[in-house]
């Protein structure tokens, strides 16, 4: 019960951040410093054996409130979270050391550098050099050192959860943010593009992503974490609030990559259950589907059919559209080219941008990073993505039962392909598979021997 009361208030407590930075947004400035503090306390003073867990649910929290900070100007940087992920991991390697069977993510690191080589040959007189590449390499550096981190530590299935649940509160807060910000949908939706004031006045690419995590951990917490039936309806409903902002935002990637890690999940963690818990994974997930079925009838409702015009492709007045994939498709090719042009060094990071801009005076952004690793990175791309690619599985040949493994490889994947790196979160989730998942020690009670009298 006192668990209960905590999660509710740790919800109301954020629900309240929410609402108090739409209204002074200056206030973001002092939450973010407020949490830095209170995160770095806690991995100063924690014990030494709780390290890994205090620094992961440090990362984990500034990976939810990117997005937010980044709407708010909160944060330091635009790039603060993930240079705070970086920061906070290499803390734990000075307290927890690494693992010797990582060592492909130390060469993946090594494999990042060439490209900057190139860039300083290839980047044009215009392009601000240091800005450039730390904004194409700040994404890679921070998953190959969350990897290296991560990789083979041990936390248990309880405080992943916990993990988890320090993500999803800040993106609770944002949540709430959003539904001040565009109370009413219809005063701002006109057609089916992806729109920026419906996703809280932010990119609303990146706040579908941000939002669709928020749609996945509070699934897996519908399914793992709501022993009580209170619990499950609060659940859903906030479940069913973060996927309506998600999906009215219409941008698609964040809601179809929520949904799809979401049915990787279940599958794994249905199979992992034993055939009590079978019933009751059923029965909740017939709860998850009427919570979505809901939110998506209603998100109809109040976009005037957009939503539904949005994901069948059609334009505002119902034509087929000819680009599914919305121009990332030619982005993709244009970079598979980049990489037949030079294949052994690549263009050098951030050349992809940089053509573009000299071509077509906009320098629209990679969204598949698998191809701009190819493009930028040349032969060491291969490389890069064959260690991201087969290296998680060796971690999973040691952690069988660890049902979240291809739930957030998942998510990693799908998220690299349709914005790339641009938030520190597909690279802490990619770090997340990595970890040794163990079932909780049961406390043995020993009967105690009273003397004998003589």
């Amino acid at each position: 019960m006192k668990t209960n009361i905590t999660y509710i208030t740790a919800i109301g407590f954020h629900v309240a951040i929410g609402i108090i930075i739409f209204l002074m947004e200056p206030l973001a400035k002092l939450y973010f410093f407020a949490a830095l503090c209170y995160f770095g306390y806690r991995i100063v003073n924690t014990s030494n054996k709780d390290k890994t867990y205090e620094i992961l649910k440090a990362c984990a929290y500034f990976v939810g409130a990117e997005v937010l900070l980044r709407t708010t100007r909160g944060a330091i940087s635009y790039e603060a979270a993930k240079y705070l992920v970086i920061l906070f991991v290499i803390v734990g390697m000075f307290y927890k050391g690494i693992s010797g069977r990582g060592y492909p993510y130390f060469m993946y690191l090594i494999f990042l550098v060439p490209s900057i080589f190139v860039a300083s040959t290839t980047l044009s007189f215009d392009a601000n050099f240091r800005t450039n590449i730390a904004f194409v390499l700040s994404g890679p550096v921070c998953l190959g050192l969350a990897a290296l981190f991560c990789y083979g530590k041990r936390i248990s299935f309880s405080q992943l959860s916990n993990i988890l649940y320090f993500m999803v509160l800040p993106i609770i807060a944002h949540t709430v943010y959003i539904y001040f910000y565009t109370p009413n949908l219809k005063d701002v939706l006109s057609s089916v593009a992806s729109n920026r004031a419906a996703a809280g006045g932010w990119g609303a690419n990146q706040v579908s992503a941000i939002l669709g995590l928020g749609m996945f951990i509070m699934a897996i917490r519908l399914f793992t974490k709501s022993p009580t039936l209170n619990l499950k309806i609060l659940n859903a409903a906030i479940l069913g609030l973060i996927s309506f902002r998600a999906i009215t935002t219409l941008s698609r990637g964040g809601v179809l990559t929520a949904v799809l890690a979401i049915l990787v999940f279940l599958f794994y963690y249905y199979r992992h259950a034993s055939s009590k818990k079978r019933n009751e994974v059923l029965t909740v997930f017939l709860l998850f589907c009427l919570s979505l079925a809901m939110t998506w009838m209603v998100s109809i409702s109040q976009t005037s059919g957009l939503v539904s015009l949005r994901y069948a492709n059609k334009d505002h007045l119902g034509r087929e559209k000819a680009d599914l994939s919305t121009g990332r498709l030619e982005l993709f090719e244009h970079e598979l080219e980049g990489f037949v042009s030079s294949p052994f060094l690549g263009i050098g990071s951030s050349r992809a941008k940089d053509q573009r801009i000299q071509l077509e005076g906009q320098g629209v952004t990679s969204h598949s990073e698998f191809s701009r690793t190819l493009a930028e990175h040349g032969l060491f791309g291969v490389f890069i993505l064959l260690i991201l690619i087969f290296k998680p599985f060796d971690a999973r040949f040691k952690n069988r039962r660890n049902y979240y493994f291809y739930a957030f490889l998942a998510f990693w994947f799908l998220t690299i392909n349709h914005m790339s790196m641009r938030l520190a979160m597909p690279a802490f989730m990619y770090a997340l598979a990595l970890l040794h998942i163990t079932n909780e020690k049961r406390p043995v009670h020993r009967k105690q021997i009273k003397p004998s009298r003589a």
